[in-house]
């Protein structure tokens, strides 16, 4: 029901209540017929289900099977290796999980314990969650409104809607009705639940509790949002898939040929000892392929990421939300604080001869109006400032205040000199404010308030010191000013001042008349600085800004074209009118539309999802209550640090300065982090597959098997992880921030990671192989000896080339990444102790492997890695012959 368009007595008739309140009975009756006044979630999966969800992924069974058969098989170590592995990253995602579950408790938390109430006629204080419908519930200043009700009464109250509206000034409420339809922040008669009464009292009509309150259908449209994944997590899910029916069916392959080998083979062997062997290859194959090690490295990976936005402002809840910013092709912004300095500012004023720079002037050489004009705007003002430089006080009273001192005029000292004898308070109705002062021994009322309404009780206008009728034509030149001021999103103030006698020592609502004009101000909460540079960048990096804002639309719009987010055929809509459109007619539109004002959580989420339906990775920010819902629906929730708790919950990330630049900052991290993971993707990649084409290779020609099972399985556990990682502390490549974001169908290994994986994975198999050969030559023994030095050297030095799939690791900065050099050292330093004398036994190593072997195997290894380096030169020069063709 639309309670704020009904009068007080008709909604105490639709509730069946009365000013007195319900009677106890009554109540009982509702309660049990409504349930009590408070909001549940879902039952929660228990821990246990949540962590063994984490074993469904079939790259992870597969990885457990072979675990098991290796503990089968007695190497023990590899396999709790394996399994610990798997648990941490199980227990993880648990966290996360119950992190993101948090933000409806916190939701819940933000109901008033307590509420006064007026039940048989008599005041009650009562438990908040016992209100029901019809209640009378009396506020003060400092409560929380327990929940949702039509104002009855109202002795200046004012009451914080913030965290459902995003607006930051308090509301003042009265009992009218209101005609025409109206969003939720203009509902004046109206009280919500969880929100603030920050002055006077009131008393209201209880018409909705528990999820039939605002909060409440925010609490469900949070339960239903849903939980995205990023583009990351859905690409390497799908991909752990496929990859691990492919290794399962290439390990059954090769164990099939083996055995049969071994069946068929008419040497006197031990067959049981020989189909072991062959079945524990095949198992050190399928361990060798699969990089287990990848979801701690792409873990480890978004974690340096995590550090590198921390100091960018940004504070990652959820690791894989990194890797999504650097993929948002839409950014869906809030205006006050983000964009905007959300600090009202005097940016500009106007004086009854059009006077201009009269306060870049000396302080002497001011006009009359120009320093009248200061004193009324510091004098009859609240506001002010405390020792520590907190301001204290409304906005645009305080930007008053602001503006004196940047004109090195103290506001203090100009109200010692003139203190106030007398005033007359603000008043929401007749929108003016007035205050006593004596200056030069003659008392003046001075006010300040509304255009409209000073224009409409002053008679004169001060001009070169004098007081001259205010004819038509001086009304008509101040309303056009006005006009330009209201049509550029500026907030106007009218001053004017009244001489009165000596004797007046109070001042009364009659003194408000025949008054003397003296000029206007404007203001507006200006943009940030930086905003500008950071929506150009955006831009240049392919990312649509759209700004979605509680504001109303004409400022909204103003700031947008101002600060470039908006182009000429962009348009604004209001929540209302978006409302009144289809899903389809919405879908028509969307590209057009940069503005959303005067908005509700459900129009956010629409606005979300009707990204996401065409394609697009959405990143949502958002500070109160009301933006929860969309910050969880959006691929990454943003938000601001100095917003409530709910929406820090269900965000990804959170702002610390709540600045725009901070997220445009971000994303540039964002794409660093990602490609450094496809870095670390290819680097594995292509070292498993040059084992595996090596390894086919002897498998097709009957050759020996190039490796030992206890050699693949110490590659994978000493040449995997720290290379991959110290690719991930790479920096950003040149072209990160000038480059379209990643479509959302765009595979893992697209923009040219599947063509380098398959260039290196060849030329070192190729390598392997003709280590393998020369070996051959000498003993079965020295073949295996050299094919294994070959691989790890080989998929050790590939690290430099993985550094950049366009630029050589000579042109990227040789020792730019420390942490790549330090990594191959110890690479080579896991390689030296195999061959230590006394262990390389173990790694089938014979005592006549000596060093021209040695030398010849890496210098096949390097080989490979000079011929990586080369194919990005010729790529790169092909790729520019073709660029220049299709230009002619």
């Amino acid at each position: 029901m639309e309670y704020y368009r009904k009068s007080v007595s008709d909604g105490l008739q639709e509730q069946q209540s009365s000013a007195k309140g319900l009677t106890l009975a009554e109540v009982q009756r509702r309660l049990e017929q409504d349930g009590y006044n408070e909001i549940k979630g879902r039952d929660r999966d228990p821990i246990w289900k949540l962590f063994l969800e984490n074993f469904k992924d079939p790259m992870v069974v597969v990885l457990l099977i072979a675990a098991a058969v290796q503990i089968f098989m007695g190497h023990v170590m590899e396999s709790l290796i394996i399994f610990l592995v798997l648990i941490l990253n199980a227990v993880i995602s648990v966290i996360q999980t119950r992190k993101a579950e948090s933000s409806l408790a916190a939701l819940q938390q933000m109901s008033a314990p307590e509420a006064k109430v007026l039940r048989d006629g008599a005041p009650r204080t009562v438990p908040a969650r016992e209100l029901v419908r019809g209640d009378i519930v009396i506020l003060e200043a400092g409560d929380f409104v327990p929940a949702d009700g039509r104002i009855i009464e109202s002795g200046s109250l004012k009451i914080n809607e913030g965290m459902l509206t995003g607006e930051s000034e308090a509301v003042e409420k009265h009992t009218n009705i209101i005609d025409q339809e109206a969003p939720l922040g203009d509902r004046r008669n109206m009280a919500f639940s969880g929100s603030l009464v920050v002055y006077g009292r009131g008393v209201f009509l209880v018409t909705g509790t528990a999820l039939t309150t605002e909060i409440g259908k925010i609490a469900e449209l949070l339960e239903n949002a849903e939980a995205k994944q990023t583009p990351l997590q859905r690409k390497l899910e799908a991909f752990s898939k496929q990859l691990g029916i492919a290794i399962l069916i290439l390990s059954v392959i090769i164990f099939g040929i083996q055995a049969g080998r071994v069946w068929l083979s008419d040497t006197n062997v031990d067959t049981t000892e020989a189909i072991f062997n062959a079945l524990m290859f095949a198992v050190a194959v399928a361990v060798a392929a699969i990089p287990e090690a990848l979801s701690s490295i792409v873990t480890i990976v978004l974690s340096v990421g995590t550090n590198k936005m921390a100091k960018q402002n940004a504070i990652i809840r959820k690791l894989p939300a990194v890797e999504a910013l650097g993929s948002a092709g839409v950014i869906c912004t809030d205006k006050t604080g983000t964009l905007t300095q959300n600090k009202m500012t005097v940016v500009d004023y106007y004086l009854p001869e059009g006077q201009k720079d009269q306060f870049e002037l000396e302080h002497h050489e001011w006009s009359p109006e120009a320093r009248r004009l200061l004193h009324i705007a510091v004098l009859c003002n609240d506001s002010n400032i405390n020792e520590e430089g907190k301001e204290l006080g409304d906005p645009t009273e305080v930007a008053l205040i602001a503006f004196s001192n940047s004109l090195d005029k103290n506001y203090q000292e100009i109200r010692d000199n003139f203190p106030r004898e007398a005033e007359l308070p603000f008043d929401s109705e007749r929108k003016l404010m007035s205050t006593l002062h004596t200056f030069g021994g003659q008392k003046k009322m001075i006010t300040k308030g509304g255009p409209d309404v000073l224009f409409s009780v002053c008679s004169h206008v001060l001009i070169d010191e004098k007081e001259v009728p205010f004819t038509e034509e001086l009304r008509e030149r101040f309303i056009k000013v006005n006009e330009d001021f209201s049509n550029r999103a500026l907030r106007v103030l009218a001053y004017a001042y009244k001489t009165v006698p000596n004797s007046t020592t109070q001042i009364t609502l009659e003194d408000e008349k025949n008054l003397v004009l003296v000029g206007l101000t404007a203001m507006i909460d200006p943009p940030r600085e930086a905003v500008y540079s950071a929506i150009a960048e955006s831009k240049n990096a392919g990312i649509r800004t759209i700004m979605i804002t509680g504001d109303h639309k004409t400022t909204a719009q103003a700031i947008g074209r101002d600060i470039g987010l908006m182009s000429k055929t962009d348009i604004a809509i209001t929540g209302q009118e978006l409302d009144a459109m289809s899903d389809a007619e919405l879908d028509s539109k969307l590209e057009q539309i940069g503005v959303y004002a005067r908005v509700s959580p459900e129009n956010k989420i629409r606005i979300v999802r009707a990204w996401q339906r065409k394609g697009k990775i959405t990143a949502m920010t958002g500070d109160g209550v009301n933006d929860a819902p969309a910050l969880k629906q959006a691929d990454i929730g943003v938000a601001m640090g100095s917003g409530t708790d709910v929406a820090k919950d269900a965000a990804a990330m959170i702002l610390t300065d709540d600045n725009f630049v901070s997220i445009v900052n971000a994303v540039s991290v964002g794409r660093t982090v990602f490609d450094n993971i496809k870095k670390a993707i290819a680097y594995l990649f292509s070292g498993n597959l040059g084992a595996i084409i090596a390894i086919l290779f002897a498998l097709i020609f009957d050759w020996i098997n190039p490796f030992t099972a206890i050699q693949l399985l110490f590659i994978n556990l000493a040449n995997d992880s720290l290379p991959a990682i110290a690719l991930g502390m790479e920096k950003a490549e040149p072209n990160v921030m000038s480059r379209r974001p990643r479509e959302l169908n765009e595979g893992i290994f697209s923009g040219g990671l599947m063509q380098a994986i398959i260039t290196r994975g060849v030329l070192i198999g190729a390598a392997v192989i003709v280590s393998l050969y020369l070996g051959l030559q000498h003993s079965d023994e020295m073949g295996v000896a050299m094919a294994f030095t070959t691989l790890i050297l080989s998929r050790t030095l590939q690290t430099f080339a993985a550094r950049s799939n366009t630029q050589t690791s000579i042109e990227a900065g040789f020792f730019s990444n420390k942490y790549v050099i330090g990594a191959v050292l110890v690479c080579f330093a896991f390689y030296a102790v195999a061959v230590l004398p006394g262990i390389r036994q173990i790694f089938s190593i014979p005592d006549t492997f000596g060093m021209s072997h040695w030398l010849t195997a890496t210098g096949l290894a390097v080989g490979s890695v000079i011929l990586m380096e080369l194919t990005k030169l010729i790529r790169r020069a092909f790729g520019s012959k073709t660029a220049e063709s299709a230009r002619a």
